[in-house]
Protein backbone atom coordinates (compact mmCIF):
# COMPACT_ATOMS: atom_id res chain seq x y z
CA UNK A 1 0.00 0.00 0.00
CA UNK A 2 1.32 3.43 -0.96
CA UNK A 3 1.09 6.21 1.65
CA UNK A 4 2.34 9.77 2.05
CA UNK A 5 5.35 10.51 4.22
CA UNK A 6 8.11 13.01 4.92
CA UNK A 7 11.44 11.53 3.88
CA UNK A 8 15.12 12.35 3.64
CA UNK A 9 16.44 11.36 0.21
CA UNK A 10 20.08 12.13 1.04
CA UNK A 11 22.14 13.34 3.99
CA UNK A 12 22.63 16.82 2.55
CA UNK A 13 19.07 17.41 1.34
CA UNK A 14 16.09 18.64 3.36
CA UNK A 15 13.22 16.34 4.21
CA UNK A 16 10.40 16.52 1.68
CA UNK A 17 7.03 14.88 0.93
CA UNK A 18 7.37 11.43 -0.58
CA UNK A 19 5.38 8.28 -1.17
CA UNK A 20 6.39 5.02 0.49
CA UNK A 21 5.09 1.46 0.46
CA UNK A 22 3.83 -0.25 3.62
CA UNK A 23 3.75 -4.02 3.92
CA UNK A 24 0.45 -5.87 3.78
CA UNK A 25 -1.09 -6.52 7.19
CA UNK A 26 0.16 -9.86 8.53
CA UNK A 27 -1.84 -12.02 10.99
CA UNK A 28 -0.11 -10.44 14.04
CA UNK A 29 -0.07 -6.89 12.63
CA UNK A 30 -1.80 -3.69 13.66
CA UNK A 31 -2.37 -1.01 11.02
CA UNK A 32 -2.26 2.43 12.63
CA UNK A 33 -3.34 5.87 11.44
CA UNK A 34 -0.66 8.21 12.80
CA UNK A 35 -2.05 11.23 14.63
CA UNK A 36 1.10 12.67 16.20
CA UNK A 37 4.82 11.99 16.05
CA UNK A 38 7.52 13.46 18.25
CA UNK A 39 10.73 14.86 16.80
CA UNK A 40 13.66 13.21 18.58
CA UNK A 41 17.22 14.51 18.22
CA UNK A 42 18.15 11.09 16.85
CA UNK A 43 15.82 11.81 13.90
CA UNK A 44 18.12 14.68 12.98
CA UNK A 45 21.24 12.55 13.42
CA UNK A 46 19.78 9.86 11.18
CA UNK A 47 18.42 12.20 8.51
CA UNK A 48 21.89 13.78 8.21
CA UNK A 49 23.69 10.41 8.48
CA UNK A 50 25.72 11.75 11.40
CA UNK A 51 26.14 8.23 12.80
CA UNK A 52 27.12 6.79 9.41
CA UNK A 53 24.38 4.13 9.34
CA UNK A 54 21.54 5.84 7.49
CA UNK A 55 19.89 4.32 4.43
CA UNK A 56 17.73 6.32 2.04
CA UNK A 57 14.99 7.14 1.47
CA UNK A 58 14.68 7.53 5.24
CA UNK A 59 11.39 8.29 7.00
CA UNK A 60 12.19 9.26 10.62
CA UNK A 61 9.95 9.16 13.67
CA UNK A 62 9.73 6.78 16.63
CA UNK A 63 7.48 8.66 19.07
CA UNK A 64 4.17 7.68 17.50
CA UNK A 65 0.62 8.03 18.76
CA UNK A 66 -2.26 6.94 16.55
CA UNK A 67 -5.52 5.11 16.13
CA UNK A 68 -5.90 1.48 15.05
CA UNK A 69 -7.32 1.20 11.52
CA UNK A 70 -7.28 -2.57 11.09
CA UNK A 71 -5.85 -5.71 12.66
CA UNK A 72 -4.58 -9.05 11.43
CA UNK A 73 -6.53 -12.24 12.03
CA UNK A 74 -4.38 -13.33 14.99
CA UNK A 75 -4.40 -9.99 16.85
CA UNK A 76 -6.00 -10.27 20.28
CA UNK A 77 -4.79 -7.15 22.10
CA UNK A 78 -6.19 -4.37 19.92
CA UNK A 79 -9.20 -3.52 17.80
CA UNK A 80 -10.05 -0.74 15.33
CA UNK A 81 -10.49 2.62 17.05
CA UNK A 82 -8.06 1.93 19.92
CA UNK A 83 -5.57 4.67 20.78
CA UNK A 84 -2.07 3.22 20.64
CA UNK A 85 1.60 4.09 20.61
CA UNK A 86 4.74 2.85 18.88
CA UNK A 87 8.24 3.61 20.12
CA UNK A 88 11.79 2.94 19.01
CA UNK A 89 11.47 -0.72 18.02
CA UNK A 90 9.01 -2.74 15.94
CA UNK A 91 10.45 -6.26 16.10
CA UNK A 92 13.12 -8.49 17.66
CA UNK A 93 14.18 -12.13 17.42
CA UNK A 94 11.73 -13.13 20.18
CA UNK A 95 13.86 -16.11 21.18
CA UNK A 96 17.09 -14.92 22.82
CA UNK A 97 17.65 -14.59 26.56
CA UNK A 98 16.67 -10.93 26.64
CA UNK A 99 13.59 -11.27 24.44
CA UNK A 100 12.34 -14.16 26.56
CA UNK A 101 12.62 -12.02 29.69
CA UNK A 102 10.85 -9.07 28.04
CA UNK A 103 13.93 -6.92 27.48
CA UNK A 104 13.64 -6.69 23.72
CA UNK A 105 15.76 -3.54 23.61
CA UNK A 106 18.78 -5.75 24.36
CA UNK A 107 17.91 -8.45 21.81
CA UNK A 108 21.08 -10.43 21.14
CA UNK A 109 20.59 -10.24 17.37
CA UNK A 110 19.53 -6.58 17.56
CA UNK A 111 15.98 -5.27 17.68
CA UNK A 112 14.42 -3.95 14.48
CA UNK A 113 14.23 -0.14 14.76
CA UNK A 114 11.01 1.63 13.82
CA UNK A 115 12.85 3.25 10.93
CA UNK A 116 16.09 2.53 9.07
CA UNK A 117 15.86 -1.15 9.98
CA UNK A 118 15.14 -4.21 7.86
CA UNK A 119 11.54 -5.41 7.78
CA UNK A 120 11.64 -9.16 8.37
CA UNK A 121 8.65 -9.76 6.06
CA UNK A 122 9.65 -7.67 3.06
CA UNK A 123 13.39 -7.11 3.43
CA UNK A 124 12.78 -3.41 2.79
CA UNK A 125 13.65 -0.51 5.06
CA UNK A 126 11.32 0.08 7.98
CA UNK A 127 9.72 3.53 7.92
CA UNK A 128 8.76 5.70 10.85
CA UNK A 129 6.18 8.10 12.12
CA UNK A 130 6.66 11.07 9.80
CA UNK A 131 3.91 9.47 7.72
CA UNK A 132 0.20 8.87 7.42
CA UNK A 133 0.24 5.28 8.64
CA UNK A 134 2.40 2.48 9.99
CA UNK A 135 2.01 -1.32 10.23
CA UNK A 136 3.50 -2.94 13.36
CA UNK A 137 3.44 -6.37 15.02
CA UNK A 138 0.97 -6.24 17.93
CA UNK A 139 3.68 -7.18 20.45
CA UNK A 140 5.42 -3.84 19.78
CA UNK A 141 2.29 -1.71 20.14
CA UNK A 142 1.22 -0.19 23.46
CA UNK A 143 -2.07 1.23 24.72
CA UNK A 144 -2.27 4.98 25.30
CA UNK A 145 -4.23 6.43 28.27
CA UNK A 146 -7.34 8.15 26.96
CA UNK A 147 -7.32 10.85 29.65
CA UNK A 148 -4.10 12.47 28.40
CA UNK A 149 -3.69 14.96 25.51
CA UNK A 150 -2.42 12.76 22.71
CA UNK A 151 0.02 15.25 21.20
CA UNK A 152 1.82 15.51 24.53
CA UNK A 153 1.93 11.72 24.96
CA UNK A 154 4.00 11.11 21.81
CA UNK A 155 7.45 11.95 23.34
CA UNK A 156 6.81 9.48 26.16
CA UNK A 157 7.37 6.67 23.63
CA UNK A 158 11.11 7.47 23.52
CA UNK A 159 12.14 10.29 25.86
CA UNK A 160 9.79 9.14 28.61
CA UNK A 161 10.67 5.45 28.70
CA UNK A 162 14.40 6.13 28.23
CA UNK A 163 14.55 7.81 31.64
CA UNK A 164 11.86 5.63 33.23
CA UNK A 165 13.73 2.39 32.54
CA UNK A 166 16.88 3.12 34.61
CA UNK A 167 14.80 4.42 37.51
CA UNK A 168 12.94 1.11 37.55
CA UNK A 169 16.06 -0.99 37.03
CA UNK A 170 17.78 0.73 39.97
CA UNK A 171 14.63 0.31 42.07
CA UNK A 172 14.13 3.97 42.89
CA UNK A 173 12.33 4.43 46.21
CA UNK A 174 10.33 7.41 47.51
CA UNK A 175 12.72 9.72 49.31
CA UNK A 176 15.74 8.77 47.19
CA UNK A 177 17.77 11.68 45.88
CA UNK A 178 18.07 11.88 42.11
CA UNK A 179 20.16 14.24 40.01
CA UNK A 180 19.31 15.09 36.41
CA UNK A 181 21.93 16.62 34.11
CA UNK A 182 20.41 18.79 31.39
CA UNK A 183 16.88 20.10 30.95
CA UNK A 184 16.06 19.04 27.41
CA UNK A 185 13.72 16.47 25.90
CA UNK A 186 15.06 13.66 28.07
CA UNK A 187 15.91 15.79 31.08
CA UNK A 188 12.53 17.42 31.51
CA UNK A 189 10.88 13.98 31.48
CA UNK A 190 13.43 12.69 33.99
CA UNK A 191 12.55 15.54 36.36
CA UNK A 192 8.82 14.90 35.98
CA UNK A 193 8.97 11.14 36.38
CA UNK A 194 11.51 10.98 39.20
CA UNK A 195 9.56 13.60 41.12
CA UNK A 196 6.26 11.77 40.60
CA UNK A 197 7.91 8.56 41.84
CA UNK A 198 8.65 10.33 45.11
CA UNK A 199 12.30 11.25 44.63
CA UNK A 200 13.90 14.52 45.67
CA UNK A 201 15.21 15.87 42.36
CA UNK A 202 18.21 18.11 41.75
CA UNK A 203 18.70 19.54 38.27
CA UNK A 204 22.22 20.30 37.03
CA UNK A 205 22.32 22.89 34.27
CA UNK A 206 24.74 25.31 32.65
CA UNK A 207 21.89 27.80 32.21
CA UNK A 208 20.75 29.58 35.40
CA UNK A 209 17.66 30.87 33.60
CA UNK A 210 16.28 27.31 33.48
CA UNK A 211 15.92 27.22 37.25
CA UNK A 212 12.33 28.41 37.47
CA UNK A 213 11.19 25.97 34.80
CA UNK A 214 12.99 23.09 36.48
CA UNK A 215 11.17 23.80 39.74
CA UNK A 216 7.87 24.01 37.88
CA UNK A 217 8.54 20.56 36.45
CA UNK A 218 9.28 19.09 39.88
CA UNK A 219 12.91 19.77 40.81
CA UNK A 220 13.44 20.70 44.45
CA UNK A 221 16.76 22.40 43.76
CA UNK A 222 18.79 23.62 40.81
CA UNK A 223 22.59 23.59 40.59
CA UNK A 224 24.51 25.63 38.02
CA UNK A 225 27.21 23.16 37.06
CA UNK A 226 29.68 25.91 36.08
CA UNK A 227 29.59 27.23 39.65
CA UNK A 228 32.28 25.38 41.65
CA UNK A 229 30.79 26.42 44.97
CA UNK A 230 27.33 25.10 44.08
CA UNK A 231 28.83 21.82 42.85
CA UNK A 232 30.91 21.43 45.99
CA UNK A 233 27.76 21.79 48.11
CA UNK A 234 26.33 18.68 46.42
CA UNK A 235 29.20 16.34 47.24
CA UNK A 236 28.13 12.85 48.36
CA UNK A 237 24.44 13.82 48.34
CA UNK A 238 22.73 11.84 45.54
CA UNK A 239 21.74 8.20 45.06
CA UNK A 240 21.30 8.29 41.27
CA UNK A 241 22.23 10.79 38.58
CA UNK A 242 20.70 10.58 35.10
CA UNK A 243 23.02 12.20 32.58
CA UNK A 244 20.75 13.40 29.76
CA UNK A 245 23.33 15.48 27.88
CA UNK A 246 24.23 14.34 24.37
CA UNK A 247 27.55 16.21 24.22
CA UNK A 248 30.96 15.22 25.61
CA UNK A 249 31.68 16.57 29.09
CA UNK A 250 33.61 15.77 32.27
CA UNK A 251 31.93 13.11 34.41
CA UNK A 252 34.20 13.45 37.47
CA UNK A 253 32.33 16.43 39.01
CA UNK A 254 29.10 14.41 38.96
CA UNK A 255 30.70 11.29 40.43
CA UNK A 256 31.72 13.52 43.33
CA UNK A 257 28.04 14.30 43.92
CA UNK A 258 27.11 10.64 44.43
CA UNK A 259 26.77 8.90 47.76
CA UNK A 260 28.73 5.70 48.30
CA UNK A 261 27.07 2.97 46.15
CA UNK A 262 25.67 5.68 43.85
CA UNK A 263 25.02 5.32 40.14
CA UNK A 264 25.73 7.73 37.29
CA UNK A 265 23.52 6.61 34.39
CA UNK A 266 24.30 7.77 30.85
CA UNK A 267 21.22 8.13 28.65
CA UNK A 268 22.55 10.77 26.24
CA UNK A 269 24.87 9.64 23.43
CA UNK A 270 27.55 12.21 22.54
CA UNK A 271 28.98 12.43 19.04
CA UNK A 272 32.49 11.89 20.51
CA UNK A 273 33.62 10.19 23.73
CA UNK A 274 33.47 11.84 27.15
CA UNK A 275 36.88 12.85 28.56
CA UNK A 276 38.65 10.16 30.63
CA UNK A 277 37.27 9.58 34.11
CA UNK A 278 39.24 9.18 37.34
CA UNK A 279 38.43 5.68 38.61
CA UNK A 280 39.81 6.29 42.12
CA UNK A 281 36.53 7.52 43.71
CA UNK A 282 34.69 4.72 41.91
CA UNK A 283 36.91 2.14 43.59
CA UNK A 284 36.94 3.65 47.07
CA UNK A 285 33.23 4.53 47.22
CA UNK A 286 31.81 1.71 45.06
CA UNK A 287 30.38 4.07 42.46
CA UNK A 288 29.24 2.99 39.03
CA UNK A 289 28.95 4.58 35.63
CA UNK A 290 26.38 2.74 33.57
CA UNK A 291 24.30 3.22 30.46
CA UNK A 292 20.81 2.27 29.41
CA UNK A 293 18.96 1.94 26.13
CA UNK A 294 15.32 3.05 25.76
CA UNK A 295 13.03 0.55 27.55
CA UNK A 296 11.19 -2.68 26.94
CA UNK A 297 7.63 -2.89 25.68
CA UNK A 298 6.49 -3.91 29.18
CA UNK A 299 8.31 -0.93 30.69
CA UNK A 300 6.81 1.38 28.09
CA UNK A 301 3.31 0.22 28.92
CA UNK A 302 3.95 0.53 32.67
CA UNK A 303 5.30 4.05 32.17
CA UNK A 304 2.27 5.08 30.10
CA UNK A 305 -0.09 3.63 32.72
CA UNK A 306 1.76 5.55 35.45
CA UNK A 307 1.58 8.75 33.41
CA UNK A 308 -2.14 8.24 32.89
CA UNK A 309 -2.65 7.84 36.64
CA UNK A 310 -0.57 10.92 37.48
CA UNK A 311 -1.48 13.14 34.50
CA UNK A 312 2.09 13.32 33.25
CA UNK A 313 2.90 14.32 29.69
CA UNK A 314 5.76 15.99 27.86
CA UNK A 315 5.99 19.75 27.41
CA UNK A 316 5.68 20.11 23.65
CA UNK A 317 5.45 22.55 20.77
CA UNK A 318 3.07 21.36 18.07
CA UNK A 319 4.19 21.82 14.45
CA UNK A 320 2.89 20.77 11.05
CA UNK A 321 4.68 18.46 8.67
CA UNK A 322 6.16 21.28 6.63
CA UNK A 323 8.02 22.69 9.63
CA UNK A 324 10.33 19.76 10.33
CA UNK A 325 13.47 21.37 8.89
CA UNK A 326 12.80 24.51 10.92
CA UNK A 327 12.35 22.31 13.98
CA UNK A 328 15.69 20.61 13.27
CA UNK A 329 17.41 24.01 13.07
CA UNK A 330 15.86 25.17 16.32
CA UNK A 331 16.79 21.91 18.03
CA UNK A 332 20.44 22.54 17.17
CA UNK A 333 20.14 25.90 18.90
CA UNK A 334 18.39 24.45 21.95
CA UNK A 335 15.33 26.50 21.05
CA UNK A 336 12.53 24.15 22.13
CA UNK A 337 10.64 23.51 25.35
CA UNK A 338 11.01 20.60 25.34
CA UNK A 339 9.93 18.50 22.36
CA UNK A 340 8.56 19.25 18.92
CA UNK A 341 5.60 17.11 17.92
CA UNK A 342 4.25 16.86 14.36
CA UNK A 343 0.48 17.02 13.95
CA UNK A 344 0.13 14.51 11.14
CA UNK A 345 -3.57 15.34 10.78
CA UNK A 346 -2.57 18.77 9.46
CA UNK A 347 -0.10 17.43 6.92
CA UNK A 348 -0.39 18.77 3.37
CA UNK A 349 1.10 16.33 0.89
CA UNK A 350 0.90 18.53 -2.19
CA UNK A 351 3.68 20.87 -1.02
Amino acid sequence: MKINAIAASHADRPLAPAQITLRDVQPEDVSIEILYCGVCHSDLHMARNEWGVSNYPLVPGHEIVGRVRATGAAVTRFQPGDLVGVGVMVDSCGDCHFCRQQEEQYCETGFVPTYNGTDRYTGRLTTGGYAEQIVVDQHFVVSVPQNLPLHAVAPLLCAGVTVWSPLQHLKLQPGDKVGVIGLGGLGHMAVKLASALGAEVTLFTTSPEKGADARRLGASQVVVSKDAQQMAAQQHSLDIILDCVAAPHQLDPYLACLKTNGHLVLVGIPDSPHPPTDVTPMVFRRLSITGTSIGSIAETQAMLDFCGQHNITADVELIDAGEVETAFSRMLQGDVKYRFVIDMQRARWDQ
